[in-house]
C-alpha cells in the first residue's frame, strides 16, 4: 500500500543482498524506519516486542525466520529447534504455529544442502499467497460496503478495532482491506478508528494508514464506539482476528468483545476479516481453549508519542505503586458476529460453515 505516495510492504525479501527486511511498526507513526533481521533472535525479538504484529505478517516473518535459520546451519535438528523457539514468542496468533508448521512438513525429504532454498522458496510462496488472500478478502467485503453505501446514498461509516490493515499482514490487510477496496473503486467511506489501548495501534498505525490513502477516518477513544452506534453513527463494523476457533468464536485484540456487544444491542452488523489461515481448526470452543496473552504492565503503565522537541518518548500515566494487568486479547463469541469474510467468501461463524474451509 501507500505511504508517502510510494508503495510499501511490511517484510521482503532483498535478494541481491540476501536479506530480510521489516518496517519497525513500533515507531510508526513518527517515523519509518526499516531494519534487517539476520538471526532466529533477532526474528524473535522482532516478532515479541512487536516490531511486526499482526496475526498473518507474524505468520510470513516466522517463516522467514527458518530461512535465516537454514541459512544458519541446515541441520534438521537444529531448525525444529528454531521453529520451537520462534513459536514460543506470542500464544495467541494462530498463523505462527501455522506457518512454521507449512515449513517443516515441506522439508522432510528435502537434501540438508538444499534445505536453504527450499525454505526461502515457501517463505516467499507464503508471503505472496497472504498479499493474495488479503486483497481477495477485500474484494469479497467491498460488496458489503457497496452494498450499504447504494441503499443510504451517503459515505458509509465504519467503525474498527486496532489495526487490520496492510501493517498486519504483508499487503492490503484483513479488516481495512474491504475499505481500501470501495475507496480505489469510489466508494465514499469514513472509518472510525478507535485508539485500541494499551499500544494505541488504532491511533499509531491505522489512522496512519488511511491518512497515506487518503481516506475519511476520525480517531475515537476505546469506549465511544457504543455511543456512535446507538446515534446510527455506524453502518458496519469490521475487526480482524489473531485465532478463530472452529464453532466461530473470534479472539482479537481487546476491546472487540465489547464493540461486538454494542453492535448487537443496536442491531448493526459486525464482521470478522478471516484469512483461512488464522482459523484454528482444532480448537472446538474459544472462550474456554484459546490462550490468552498477558504482556508486559509497562505498556499500560506508560505511553508512548512525541514532545514537544519531536522526541519520541514514554511518559509514566500511572499512580507510583499501582498494580496494571495487560490482557492483550479476548474472545467474542459466535453469536455477536454477522458473518466471517474469507478469501473463499462470506460465510456464517458456525462449525458446519468453517468446516467447509478445511483443506
Amino acid at each position: 500500500m501507500l505511504v508517502q505516495n510510494k508503495n510499501l510492504t511490511t517484510i521482503w525479501y532483498e535478494q541481491n543482498t540476501d536479506k530480510i527486511k521489516i518496517i519497525d511498526q513500533r515507531f510508526i507513526p513518527f517515523e519509518l524506519k526499516i531494519v534487517e533481521l539476520n538471526t532466529v533472535d533477532e526474528v524473535c525479538f522482532a516478532i515479541k516486542e512487536m516490531q511486526v504484529r499482526g496475526a498473518p505478517l507474524i505468520g510470513v516473518t516466522a517463516a522467514y525466520g527458518m530461512y535465516i535459520a537454514a541459512r544458519k546451519n541446515p541441520d534438521f535438528i537444529y531448525l525444529k529447534n528454531a521453529s520451537e523457539k520462534i513459536y514460543s514468542t506470542r500464544p495467541t496468533a494462530v498463523n505462527l504455529g501455522w506457518a512454521l508448521n507449512e515449513i517443516m512438513i515441506n522439508i522432510n525429504n528435502v537434501k540438508k544442502e538444499n534445505l536453504p532454498n527450499k525454505i526461502l522458496e515457501l517463505a516467499n510462496h507464503i508471503r505472496e499467497d497472504d498479499i493474495n488472500n488479503c486483497k481477495s478478502i477485500g474484494e469479497h467485503g467491498y460488496k458489503l460496503i457497496k452494498k450499504i453505501y447504494e441503499k443510504n446514498d451517503k459515505p458509509v461509516n465504519i467503525l474498527t478495532h486496532c489495526n487490520a490493515g496492510w501493517l498486519a499482514a504483508v499487503d492490503w490487510g484483513t479488516a481495512l482491506a474491504p475499505v481500501f477496496v470501495a475507496h480505489k473503486k469510489n466508494i465514499p467511506v469514513h472509518v472510525w478508528v478507535d485508539e485500541t489501548r494499551p499500544r494505541n495501534q488504532g491511533f499509531s498505525l491505522t489512522s496512519w494508514e488511511l491518512l497515506n490513502e487518503n481516506i475519511p477516518n476520525s480517531l475515537i477513544v476505546d469506549n465511544v464506539g457504543g455511543h456512535l452506534m446507538q446515534h446510527k453513527k455506524v453502518d458496519i463494523c469490521i475487526t480482524g482476528t489473531d485465532r478463530t476457533a472452529s464453532n466461530g468464536d473470534v479472539c482479537n485484540k481487546i476491546g472487540t468483545y465489547l464493540k461486538a456487544l454494542a453492535a448487537y444491542d443496536n442491531d448493526i452488523p459486525f464482521y470478522i476479516s478471516a484469512p483461512i489461515s488464522s482459523i484454528d481448526f482444532n480448537i472446538k470452543n474459544g472462550i474456554r481453549d484459546i490462550p490468552i496473552e498477558q504482556r508486559d504492565s509497562e505498556e499500560v503503565s506508560y505511553i508512548q508519542g512525541l514532545n514537544e522537541d519531536n522526541i519520541i518518548k514514554k511518559v509514566k500515566i500511572v499512580p507510583e505503586g499501582a498494580q496494571c494487568v495487560n490482557y492483550a486479547f479476548d474472545v467474542t463469541p459466535a453469536k455477536y458476529i454477522t458473518k466471517l469474510i474469507t478469501e473463499k467468501g462470506i460465510i456464517d461463524a458456525n462449525s458446519s460453515s468453517i468446516s467447509k474451509l478445511k483443506n
